[in-house]
């Protein structure tokens, strides 16, 4: 007995995370908006004080990700596409996101005022990715609206500390070298 492959059939269909790389998470959600994939960028408004004035920004909630609907078998249209790293999870079985998540994801936007929540732990080593302090490491004091990182100076055993936008900073433990060679 033959099985024929449906090319759009919904119960095959489920909610991936795009892994893309940092600030492109727009480009890529306008990329897919461009195919057949239902794709879901959930942001939040950020308020930030440039030198000049205050501006108001549409930041992703959770930076460098896009959430996907689609097929697990045409996942190489997706993978194809400029700026996409990978799937979230492992090679062999990426991450399913549930419906009820997407659906709490998306009520949380609308109605909750969504903001992202830091998941550092104060004393956690740090790498800052942004900014003229790009490439420094240290560990975190205070996180919060004011987040602080302790900077070292190995070579005269003396530190000092700074002030930096908590989203500039990624742990150092989930960054690869060729991150760290990268910032």
């Amino acid at each position: 007995m033959s099985q024929s492959y449906l090319p759009f059939n919904p119960s095959f269909l489920k909610w991936f995370v795009l892994h893309v790389r940092v600030n492109q998470e727009k480009r890529t959600a306008q990329r897919l908006a461009n195919t057949e994939f239902e794709y879901f960028l959930p942001c939040y408004r950020s308020v930030r004080q440039w030198k000049d004035r205050r501006v108001t920004l549409e930041m992703p909630l959770f930076p460098g990700y896009v959430f996907v609907h689609m097929d697990l078998a045409d996942r190489m249209k997706v993978l194809t596409l400029p700026n996409v790293v990978g799937l979230i999870g492992s090679k062999n079985s990426p991450s399913i996101v549930l419906p009820e998540e997407i659906d709490r994801i998306k009520r949380g936007v609308e109605f909750g005022n969504a903001a992202p929540h830091s998941s550092f732990v104060v004393g956690q080593r740090v790498l800052i990715t942004e900014g003229a302090l790009r490439g420094m490491s240290g560990c975190l004091l205070r996180s919060g609206n004011n987040t602080r990182v302790a900077i070292s100076i190995d070579s005269i055993a003396r530190s000092f500390v700074v002030d930096v936008d908590i989203s500039w900073l990624k742990p150092i433990a989930g960054i690869s070298r060729q991150e760290r060679k990268a910032v």
